[in-house]
């Protein structure tokens, strides 16, 4: 017997539930439609629009089998309403109980209830695959409770195979029967944003009538819809909010260093910082003077300067005697980056190391031990995460086009030092990382401006239709180069010594 938190369901439904998500009655109650039907009215068959699902009572006036183009049930059903009044219903797929129940219902005259959308065909207006029940032997059979059109209009709820609409409503039901949803907003405040209570909202949700704007409900823009939205919102913030404090009460290495290695870097740069990289470079470099770990998203558009700017980031934590780790995705990529940081930081006396996994043998055996002792900054693949690799005394992870690794990935190369700060960089940011910068779990910082020289980033949509258009502009532009810096190609080499664009 299930308990007060189990669902009252047999084990097979429990385990398909629990493939939605659901394992307890709560969920259930939470559990909202993805849209509705509309079975609160019977429509004339000669009067229901076509493209439409509408509800229609008729008799069977004869069911056959048809073998062309395929073997199928064809029921030619009727509502006696004049021209146009005749329907015939397809399945493609049926039992032979089916055919059967049909042929009974026509010799004894009983109506169907039908619902499903009304079609052209090859034998005239038709529904394929409708949804029907028999209705009652009584006369009047709109009088029977059990023949009684519903009151409101039907849930379709999202589900999963094995798992019918109809007992999805059955525990839904029961579940809101005995559901005791609390409400947490003042009433003032409620009325102030035109919002509903919590159980009034889920109870209309569930069950809405015939009579309410049904463009709102389906485009979830009913006050309804706006309460839940609301509430799933606040429960986000909510919970970053907490973890972020839970964050901020974690040890991190305090990373509180004169800034030498960072002069020393900017004096032997070819190019000069703009404003928007030393504004972001101040508020990385006072995250890493703090007790708890940094974690700090660093957005702007390619060749905006982010590399320079993890660089300095480096050079603080090396000079107060950590390691860091500065991971990317793509071999490639990453090779970039160590080609640039070494030319940058080697001079300034700092190791440089490299790791990636085309590393092999005896190779891979030495890099892993100069991480454990003597490697500064450590630039890699995802071979930086691997268990085999010790860091000394990891204090900064870096992490580059961080949209392109997991969640996971990312902890794992935290867990490699004692709760190190990190920084991730990224010029998509996707959609889950700029909803944590948003609601208190990230902090971000915007590179928005370009170097001088370097041409403004220009995103072009195309519809599918103009599938060719752009495919020629990309052949366009394959054939002529620019160059570094938007230049001509020898222009942009000579160039690129003094830009900032890195």
């Amino acid at each position: 017997m299930p308990t007060a938190d189990e669902i009252d369901a047999p084990p097979a439904i429990r385990s398909r539930l629990r493939k939605l998500g659901i394992e307890r009655p709560d969920d259930l109650v939470l559990h909202l439609p993805l849209r509705y039907e509309d079975e609160t009215r019977v429509t004339p068959i000669a009067d229901a629009p076509l493209g439409w699902p509408v509800q229609v009572e008729a008799v069977v006036l004869d069911v056959s089998l048809r073998q062309a183009p395929r073997r199928q049930l064809v029921a030619r059903v009727s509502d006696a309403g004049g021209e146009g009044s005749t329907l015939f219903l397809r399945f493609l797929s049926f039992y032979g109980s089916q055919k059967s129940g049909l042929e009974a219902a026509r010799d004894a005259g009983r109506r169907l209830r039908i619902f499903g959308e009304m079609r052209d065909g090859f034998l005239g207006r038709e529904m394929v695959h409708p949804r029907y029940r028999f209705l009652s032997d009584d006369e009047n059979e709109g009088n029977n409770d059990v023949d009684a059109l519903p009151p409101s209009l039907t849930p379709v709820y999202p589900s999963t195979a094995g798992l019918a609409q109809g007992t999805l409503r059955r525990l839904i039901a029961r579940a809101l029967r005995a559901a005791d949803l609390a409400e947490l907003l003042a009433d003032g405040w409620r009325e102030q944003h035109a919002l509903p209570s919590l159980p009034a909202a889920v109870a209309f949700l569930h069950s809405p009538p015939p009579a309410v704007e049904e463009s709102a409900l389906q485009a979830r823009a009913h006050p309804a819809w706006r309460r839940i939205k609301f509430d799933e919102l606040l429960a986000q913030q909510l919970a970053l909010r907490r973890l972020s404090l839970a964050r901020r009460r974690q040890g991190a290495p305090v990373l509180a260093v004169a800034g030498e290695l960072a002069r020393r870097l900017q004096a032997a740069l070819p190019f000069a910082l703009t404003g928007a990289q030393r504004r972001v470079a101040a508020e990385i470099a006072a995250d890493l003077e703090q007790a708890h770990p940094m974690q700090r998203l660093l957005q702007g558009d390619v060749g905006c300067g982010k590399t320079i700017v993890a660089a300095l980031a480096a050079c603080q934590a090396i000079e107060a005697g950590y390691q860091t780790a500065f991971m990317a995705p793509t071999e490639i990529l990453a090779e970039q980056h160590y080609s640039k940081l070494r030319a940058w930081l080697e001079p300034l006396g700092i190791e440089v190391s490299w790791l990636a996994g085309s590393l092999g043998g005896k190779a891979r055996q030495a890099k892993r031990q100069q991480v454990a002792t003597s490697a500064q900054l450590v630039v890699g693949t995802h071979a930086l995460i691997q268990e085999s690799i010790d860091f000394a005394r990891l204090g900064l992870a870096i992490v580059d086009e961080q949209h392109r690794f997991g969640v996971e990935q990312r902890l794992d190369l935290r867990r490699k030092g004692d709760n190190p700060h990190q920084l991730m960089m990224s010029a998509t940011p996707i959609p889950r990382t700029l909803a944590m910068s948003y609601y208190a779990d990230l902090d971000l910082s915007v590179i928005d401006e370009l170097p001088p020289g370097r041409s403004p980033v220009k995103t072009r949509l195309f519809s599918g239709g103009r599938q060719r258009k752009s495919l020629r502009r990309t052949r366009r532009r394959r054939r002529r180069p620019p160059g570094l810096l938007g230049l001509p190609a020898d222009r942009g080499i000579r160039e690129a010594r003094t830009a900032g664009g890195t």
